[in-house]
């Protein structure tokens, strides 16, 4: 039993995902936009390509997630490929010898929390250009 994958759904998933209310996702979709016209959008099946791409740019996420993603194969696959261990048979036949560099994962732990907090700080002066738009509006 094949599932079709919703489109809308999916923008609705990742838009909540990211904490970002359909009255912002409005505001930066452009001025004919508004929270009626996100929630909508959100119903249907089907997202005609240019405005997927508009929507990708904004939320900041792959065209292909929202015309790939289907829960019940993600559920399926985490449910499939999980091992909580308790079976010692199969964490037996796991290596438990370190293979890595503990020096190195920490300097990469490091160059990655730089990156993160660069991300960080570019974002909220988004939000702040954002909050200038939607006061100005206001």
């Amino acid at each position: 039993m094949e599932h079709k994958i919703h489109q809308g759904r999916n923008v609705k998933r990742f838009r909540e995902m990211l904490g970002i209310k359909q009255e912002a996702l409005a505001l930066d979709l452009g001025d004919d936009w508004n929270q009626k016209k996100v929630s909508l959008l959100e119903q249907k099946e089907i997202i005609e390509d240019p405005l997927l791409k508009r929507i990708s740019e904004v939320l900041k996420i792959p065209v292909e997630a929202f015309q790939n993603f289907n829960e019940e194969q993600a559920i399926n696959i985490i449910s499939n490929t999980f091992h909580d261990f308790k079976d010692n048979s199969v964490a037996s036949a796991m290596n438990y010898n370190c293979t890595f560099n503990p020096i190195d994962k920490i300097v990469e732990l490091y160059d990655e929390k730089v990156a993160l907090y660069e991300r960080m700080l570019k974002e909220k002066d988004e939000m702040m250009v954002r909050l200038e738009r939607l006061i100005e509006k206001g």
